[in-house]
């Protein structure tokens, strides 16, 4: 069987490493697998005998620079799409397994219009969040919108991603719509009943949704010691970590602020990996930033050597830093967020309701104590 995954990235990223595992697991039954990604141009050595690159980086610059102005975001790329579909013709796949297509690096009319040209094609599709069926955004919890249900209109986050100029949710919705619905064989999965309940009240609604719930791989993410707390200065501390992909709004980066300045500094630590350097240059001396890390091993040294993973997204799918984290041996706080409370297996992990700092630095004094 010839397996094609589609993703913006390959191996790298939550959805990278999701694809790139589960392709791993198909070329070991003997299947023949490719994955096709648009966006950045690393791929980890052991996964570019799976990667087929859509386009170019240019691509995805003036996709992104179109979509700003128009708020068509999925509906440029067209030649790189083109050029794409002619290989996955020849290619010739028996099952199409669809991750993320947004991220400004495929066209999604030409890709369905492909899809539903070949009836006898298995098709799976794993939603990582809610841009399929919304008009413009990925996530609309924070906001409590639930224009998605009937008809986007007057999109009050047409600025935040895929950031636009003008409103285009209306247009937007339809389209997605009239795209999305009508292929044969498609079966949605959700890694949280969550997004799986949602889904079902879009206009998704009439294909079947299946809840599989990501993994990780414990051969990498366990207890992995190390001389961390020695290298970072924090030896006697009680480290609380924070790591994220990027550490946009709704990961909660302010709110691991205002923890910094309820938390005893000669007790407590703070340590954040994932950070920009423009956000490490405003973020308080008393937070210790780490940027982002491709290699697994450190990130699971760095895991090990803290007392506690806080979460505080108020917006999310099934966050795998949590797993990530009590697979190496600590609890995890997390905001009672999506999918997050879905994550957490550790008897000593916590809930709490979104935005309660004073109930998170309760948790972590008592942590600290026991």
């Amino acid at each position: 069987m010839r397996v094609l995954f589609i993703n913006s990235v390959c191996g790298t990223g939550s959805t990278g490493k999701i694809t790139a595992a589960l392709a791993e697991d198909y070329e070991r039954q003997g299947h023949e697998v490719r994955i096709a990604y648009g966006r950045y141009s690393y791929v980890p050595e052991k996964f570019r005998k799976f990667a087929v690159r859509i386009g170019s980086m240019k691509d995805v610059y003036i996709h992104a620079l179109l979509s700003r102005f128009t708020d068509k975001h999925g509906f440029y790329s067209r030649s790189a799409t083109r050029d794409f579909l002619k290989w996955a013709d020849e290619f010739d796949p028996d099952l199409l397994w669809l991750h993320n297509i947004h991220g400004y690096y495929i066209n999604i009319e030409l890709l369905f219009s492909w899809i539903k040209a070949r009836p006898r094609m298995k098709v799976l599709w794993t939603l990582h969040d809610c841009w399929s069926f919304t008009g413009h955004c990925a996530y609309f919890t924070m906001i409590g919108c639930d224009a998605w249900r009937t008809g986007c209109k007057h999109c009050p986050q047409k600025s935040s991603y895929p950031a636009s100029l003008i409103d285009g949710s209306r247009w937007n919705y339809e389209a997605k719509k009239r795209i999305f619905t009508g292929v044969r064989d498609l079966t949605l999965i959700t890694p949280s009943k969550w997004l799986a309940d949602l889904t079902r009240q879009s206009f998704l609604r009439d294909y079947p949704v299946e809840v599989r719930y990501n993994t990780i791989d414990t051969k990498i993410f366990r207890p992995t010691p190390s001389d961390f707390r020695r290298r970072a200065g924090l030896e006697g501390k009680f480290i609380v970590l924070g790591v994220a992909s990027v550490w946009e709004k709704r990961k909660g980066l302010e709110d691991f602020v205002r923890l910094s300045g309820l938390l005893d500094p000669e007790r407590f630590a703070i340590v954040l990996v994932g950070v920009s350097k423009k956000q490490i240059k405003a973020l308080p001396k008393n937070i210790i930033a780490i940027e982002h890390t491709n290699n697994q091993r450190e990130l699971a040294e760095i895991y090990t050597a803290s007392d506690v993973m806080f979460t505080p997204s108020y917006e999310e799918n099934y966050p795998t830093v949590n797993l990530e984290a009590e697979a190496c041996g600590i609890p995890v706080i997390t905001y009672d967020a999506g999918g997050s409370p879905e994550t957490l297996h550790d008897t000593r992990s916590r809930v709490i309701p979104c935005g309660d700092i004073e109930a998170v630095k309760e948790e972590l004094c008592a942590m600290a104590e026991g």
